[in-house]
């Protein structure tokens, strides 16, 4: 009985993967962006303008390239039934770390990404270790290395700090063709995400440990260590849009993090995709959507110079709206 039950097999992990997938389709937050893409293409039709200009299709793909890394991991942690709410600071802190060591040089370069890389790990599993072996919530615990990381920056900076050499510029603002090598990034961290929850072991026990920590453990799931795993790899993915940011900004900034909002931006983009909070079900293909849904609509809003406030207004009523029809759709199911 204990050998059927295992989930540490693939082809158990894969039929659980095919169930749980058909409860969270990716369709509806593509079927939203390509009306919102449509009706963008229409407001500024009317307005003799062009929407769907080269310029402004290649600013989308730079501006949601951060963000996307950041949801990717975000992703994998909640539908681990975890949360993250570290990742804006330790974007200002991997940056910072980058932009220090390299110092302008380009000997320092592949140092520098092994730091911030390295701090990245460390901090999920600092984050991994408090959730599941202090018992404390993903929300609280989180928030509290967030905290604690905050307070090291406000006490070491005032401001910007180090620099990047050229070189490493070339991956904030270099092209290859029409596409930014920032969102061909994004797209290797998507890919790679997605290859780990649909093709590995270790995807199968994530998405079986949302579902159901205590069905999973008693099929036995080491649920703890994939909770961890969870939390490393999100923080790794937060690391790697600190280096994206350092090199567009070519410093570190104490505060690139939290001005982006990456914290509740990444959360926004994964339920905006279909991944449920409680974890268990979604997937990245959702995520990416729901990041393309947030650009398309962050550019429309700047191209017709809407203030802050009305953007944050529709942002909010744009989440409650999605969580109320995917919470209607699983009753209906």
């Amino acid at each position: 009985m204990t050998q059927q039950l295992k989930l540490g097999r693939v082809p158990a992990g894969g039929s659980l993967l095919r169930r749980i997938s058909a409860d969270r389709p990716a369709r509806p937050v593509y079927v939203a962006l390509v009306l919102l893409v449509v009706l963008g293409w229409l407001v500024f039709a009317l307005d003799g303008g062009t929407f769907l200009s080269q310029e402004n299709i290649v600013g989308i793909q730079q501006r949601s390239a951060a963000l996307g890394i950041v949801a990717v991991g975000q992703t994998l942690v909640i539908l681990a039934g975890s949360l993250d709410l570290s990742v804006a600071y330790l974007i200002s802190l991997t940056s910072l770390v980058t932009a220090e060591i390299m110092a302008g040089a380009d000997t320092g370069v592949p140092v520098a990404v092994a730091a911030a890389l390295a701090v990245s790990a460390l901090t999920g599993l600092v984050n991994g270790l408090i959730v599941t072996r202090l018992r404390v919530h993903a929300f609280i615990a989180t928030l509290g290395v967030a905290l604690v990381i905050r307070g090291a920056l406000d006490a070491r900076y005032d401001g910007p700090a180090g620099s990047v050499p050229e070189s490493f510029q070339h991956l904030g603002y270099d092209r290859i063709g029409p596409l930014p090598v920032s969102a061909l990034l994004w797209a290797a961290v998507a890919a790679g995400a997605w290859l780990l929850l649909s093709r590995t072991r270790l995807g199968y026990r994530i998405y079986a440990v949302g579902g159901d920590a205590e069905v999973a453990r008693l099929s036995g799931v080491r649920t703890e260590r994939v909770v961890v795993i969870a939390h490393v790899l999100c923080s790794v993915c937060a690391g790697i849009a600190g280096l994206l940011l350092a090199s567009r900004l070519g410093a570190g900034a104490p505060t690139v993090g939290t001005d982006g909002g990456y914290d509740l931006e990444s959360i926004a983009a994964v339920v905006l995709g279909g991944t449920a909070l409680a974890g268990g079900r979604g997937g990245v293909a959702g995520t990416v959507g729901g990041v393309l849904l947030l650009a398309v609509l962050d550019s429309i809003f700047n191209q017709l110079e809407v203030n802050s406030f009305a953007k944050d207004v529709v942002r909010g009523v744009i989440l409650v709206a999605a969580l109320a029809i995917y919470a209607r759709g699983r009753r209906t199911r």
